[in-house]
């Protein structure tokens, strides 16, 4: 399908951004996209929906859900946004914390001299700690 103007259509955008069109169509469902339509009800995306959707793109890719994406889209200031970015950042932090305690451990076994890793007082530590 050609595009008219500045608007795509959902293939168009779709193909764009690597989607299926049914990812587009379930995030309108669920409020986070809001494209126009033509008088035959084809769904048209401007340069502004295109933006939305790497900004939704790029949430995920931080790993909000479409819940809080939906929040953060549609908070109408910086304090109800800031909660939402707060929220998931201290659950990233945690995140980053367990991996990097995770690296770690990994590190240490291979460099570890003991035959039975249940023996070394590193790992026996590690899991004496609560974390």
């Amino acid at each position: 399908m050609k595009s008219s103007g500045d608007a795509l259509g959902i293939g168009e955008v779709a193909q764009r951004f690597g989607l299926a069109t049914h990812v587009l169509r379930h995030w309108e469902s669920v409020g986070l996209l809001h494209p126009s339509r033509t008088s035959t009800d084809q769904r048209r995306f401007t340069p502004a929906d295109t933006y939305r959707i790497a900004v939704i793109l790029r949430a995920k890719e931080a790993g909000l859900g479409l819940d809080d994406i939906g929040r953060l889209l549609g908070a109408g200031d910086r304090a109800t946004r800031a909660a939402v970015l707060h929220r998931r950042r201290a659950e990233l932090a945690g995140r980053i914390a367990r991996d990097q305690a995770s690296l770690g451990l990994l590190d240490h076994a291979l460099t570890c001299e003991h035959d039975d890793l249940t023996t070394c007082p590193h790992f026996r530590a590690s899991v004496a700690r609560p974390g």
